[in-house]
Parts: structure tokens; sequence; C-alpha cells
């Protein structure tokens, strides 16, 4: 995995189940249009709107076709208009980033 996708969301924190079903859908639906989903992670503690989704490809052109084929994935049609339906996503950030080589996925030293 070469670059991922860091989407941001500032989500209505009354709602928060809401954004929950939403990210679940997606945990079926990003890796059948191509993309590996590193996840969806919800306020746990602290700030109680912030959500975020990561979501790593091969490459931006990876990336393109699999925006194409959400686009055409009934499932991912419908989570889209599922959102905005509830209007649960306030805002939505995208950015794209790389793996810092010798640092990610490192497991905890046990002791």
């Amino acid at each position: 995995m070469t670059i991922s996708c860091f989407i941001r969301y500032e989500i209505d924190p009354f709602q928060r189940e809401a954004f929950k079903e939403y990210a679940e859908n997606w945990g079926r639906i990003i890796p059948r249009c191509g993309g590996h989903l590193l996840g969806y992670f919800l306020p746990y503690e602290g700030t109680n709107n912030i959500a975020w989704g990561l979501i790593a490809f091969d490459s931006l052109a990876a990336y393109e076709a699999y925006r194409a084929r959400l686009k055409t994935d009934a499932e991912g049609r419908k989570n889209f208009a599922f959102s905005q339906e509830k209007r649960f996503i306030l805002k939505e950030e995208r950015n794209f980033v790389e793996v810092v080589d010798g640092t990610f996925g490192i497991p905890a030293v046990k002791g």
C-alpha cells in the first residue's frame, strides 16, 4: 500500500449510531470496490463530533479506479443516500498520506 486516504468527518454527536451504521456498511463496500479498509474510528473520549476513516491504495490511479467502481456500486450509492437523508455528516475532509517506513504495523513490546 503506497498511499492512504485519511477522511476526517465532523459528525452530529447526537447521531453517533447512524454514523456507526454508515461506517459498518463501508466495511463491506470498500473492499469489494478495491480499497484496503484500515478502519473507521468514532470518538470515544474527548471531542465528541470528530470521526475518521482510513483507506489504503497502491496508487492514485488505483484510488481513481476505486472511485469509479464505487459510483456504480448499488450498496455504495445507497449508503451515500443514507448519509444525505439523515444528515449526520456535517463536514468531510480528505487528505492523502503516505506511511513513513519503519513506523506502521509495529507491535507493542510486551513486558
